[in-house]
């Protein structure tokens, strides 16, 4: 069953001419099932973009998902058009009562500052908390997991001397965990950020587990015990070209950026990158998808809450 969403969306017309299968709101709605609710927290500045590249993966499943995109109140975009977010996205006060069986918190280029200087910091912290009544599994995202880990477990955010930025190869340390079900022993995923999450500090919280690390670049994807947290400090969704586009931008902008590692093929900025992620990236979130929310989450949503408390 495909992903759910308007027919009016970029995305929908990107995915036509990709041939990826989404359903209409109207035709979802004839359909006597209850699909899965999966909030989008997106923080990321170029926000079209990015719910892009993660509906082409929701929708990579037999599962029919209804996705809310969500905005922070607190913080203006100034890189997505107003007409769009006015249309497509709510904020937290739209969701504030309802109930979701799975939601995803995005990266944001915000890695260099305190968490607390961040401006919509405050209503992050709201959000993660309401999240613990009122959804089942949160999945979150590069700098989206530093601060579901600093929130959740106290565990803190440490700047790098040069930007992690390339595609690495990584481990899997846990095949046997659901998450990493079917994975290669050793898979590739691109980071970009200039901060990190230390693994001493992660390995020492009885609560989380590490499943994946790399190298290079640091622990990938560690979850809580109960698969109510995931937390991946890499960008899986990204595209083929997304690191590229990084990298010009920041070229053209006179910032110290240096080539990503092993993405050009002979660092050749000009050849086109190898996209050798994508099987990875859509693995990981239909395994997220189908044993952490779909296998896991109460038909009835209203039990969310007590779940929740019992998370403590």
């Amino acid at each position: 069953m495909p992903i759910n969403i308007p027919n009016d969306l970029p995305a929908a017309r990107i995915f036509e001419e990709e041939n990826i299968f989404f359903m209409s709101e109207r035709r979802a709605h004839s359909q006597d099932i209850r699909p899965l609710r999966i909030l989008l927290l997106n923080l990321m500045p170029k926000k079209i973009e990015t719910e892009t590249q993660l509906l082409r993966l929701i929708s990579n499943t037999p599962i029919q998902v209804d996705v809310e995109l969500l905005q922070t109140a607190s913080h203006t975009s100034k890189n997505t058009p107003s007409e769009h977010l006015l249309k497509f996205y709510k904020t937290f006060e739209d969701v504030r009562e309802q109930r979701f069986d799975g939601m995803i918190i995005t990266g944001a280029p915000v890695e260099n500052l305190p968490f607390k200087e961040v401006d919509y910091w405050e209503e992050l912290c709201e959000i993660m908390r309401w999240s613990r009544t009122h959804v089942y599994s949160t999945y979150h995202i590069c700098w989206g997991a530093q601060a579901g880990l600093h929130f959740h477990y106290g565990i803190g955010k440490y700047p790098l001397r040069q930007k992690m930025f390339g595609v690495f190869e990584h481990r899997n340390l846990s095949p046997r965990h659901m998450l990493m079900r079917g994975f290669d022993e050793v898979f590739w995923a691109p980071h970009s950020r200039h901060t990190e999450v230390r693994r001493e500090e992660i390995a020492a919280c009885p609560d989380l587990e590490i499943l994946s690390e790399s190298d290079e670049a640091g622990v990938y994807i560690a979850a809580s015990r109960d698969g109510r947290q995931i937390f991946v400090t890499g960008h899986s969704e990204y595209d083929r070209m997304t690191l590229a586009g990084e990298y010009r931008r920041d070229r053209e902008r006179g910032l110290p950026i240096e080539l990503p590692r092993h993405y050009f093929p002979g660092d050749d900025p000009g050849a086109t990158p190898i996209f050798c992620w994508r099987s990875h990236a859509s693995l990981l979130y239909s395994n997220w998808l189908n044993y952490f929310v779909y296998q896991r989450t109460p038909y009835d949503l209203s039990q969310l809450e007590r779940e929740g408390d019992m998370q403590g």
